[in-house]
């Protein structure tokens, strides 16, 4: 699904009651951009879907960690030594509100769109 030379569709992994998510969602709607909703707090997300994700945005699992989640402030963030990736990996596809949103995606490429302009940066 393409828009014009430069402007694929995009997969947002979001949480549609999430302020920030809304508000890439009115940002991708102005600019015409077609997007697919994956409301993962809602579907879950397997080991190897989480993984494919932090590869593409080349990143590891404490930086698409949402801090402020309830499981991160008492399981993650005190481990003593803290949590190897794939045991946070694991504990992601468990508790999916583990993993920080909106995530958007465009082929190959992810971004955690986090200011939303981010996610802008897939269009280019």
């Amino acid at each position: 699904m393409f828009y014009g030379a430069n402007m694929a569709a995009l997969r947002v992994y979001e949480k549609p009651t999430c302020t920030t998510c809304k508000n890439l969602a009115a940002l991708l709607d102005a600019r015409g951009v077609e997007w697919e909703s994956v409301r993962y707090h809602d579907v879950g997300l397997t080991e190897p879907e989480i993984r494919d994700l932090l590869a593409k945005a080349g990143v590891g699992p404490y930086d698409l960690l949402r801090r402020r989640d309830p499981v991160a402030k008492d399981v993650v963030l005190p481990a003593d030594p803290p949590l190897s990736d794939d045991a946070l990996v694991a504990l992601m596809a468990e508790h999916p509100t583990l993993l920080e949103r909106p995530v958007v995606v465009a082929g190959d490429r992810a971004v955690l769109a986090r200011p939303i302009e981010r996610a802008l940066e897939l269009l280019e």
